[in-house]
């Protein structure tokens, strides 16, 4: 006895076989695409920076230039983050990460410790708006070799991306095109 046909013209053995088959031939999201109806834009589903800081939140811990190491140490430690921002007086003049920390104190021992923030923050930061895509700031992250981007609107800070929050958000749509693709395997 043959299976009702889909609207694809599929039985829903020939479906799974199909499934089975691009599984292996495509990355996951390759695959979510081609299931796509023929008029879905593609740049409308794409994950921007403002969906990121929607579930996250804009938080952003902060730190003068001329703050001592320690503090920012203190700071890193109790808000249990990996980066601050530097702001001075005009906007955004660094940022300074654990790793920062970690080069200076082997390179000048623990005299680094009473330095301002200023002297081992990088100060060219690579930074995102919030209608960036997470793929393109995947890129900046990869070519750039950061962990966490600054996301500026105007001039203003108004949060920050991490390599996490990058890494959630991949896991969040996987998720989401595997929901897809069961919807349309069972409903044929």
């Amino acid at each position: 006895m043959e299976s009702r046909r889909g609207s694809d013209g599929l039985l829903a053995s020939q479906r799974w076989r199909l499934v089975i088959f691009l599984q292996a031939a495509f990355r996951m999201t390759h695959l979510a695409v081609a299931w796509c109806e023929a008029d879905h834009n593609r740049r409308e589903a794409l994950m921007r920076i403002a969906d990121v800081l929607r579930s996250k939140g804009g938080s952003v811990m902060t730190i003068e230039p001329d703050a001592t190491v320690t503090e920012l140490l203190a700071g890193l430690a109790d808000h249990n983050i990996g980066a601050m921002v530097v702001v001075g007086a005009d906007g955004v003049a660094g940022i300074v990460s654990e790793r920062d920390v970690v080069r200076q104190l082997h390179t000048h021992g623990a005299s680094v410790l009473s330095e301002p923030v200023s002297k081992i923050m990088t100060a060219v930061v690579s930074t995102c708006s919030k209608s960036d895509t997470v793929d393109s700031l995947t890129m900046l992250m990869t070519e750039n070799r950061v962990r966490h981007v600054p996301v500026v609107e105007d001039g203003e800070l108004i949060g920050i991306v991490s390599i996490g929050d990058v890494v959630k958000t991949r896991m969040e749509e996987l998720e989401a095109e595997h929901e897809q693709l069961q919807s349309y395997i069972t409903q044929g």
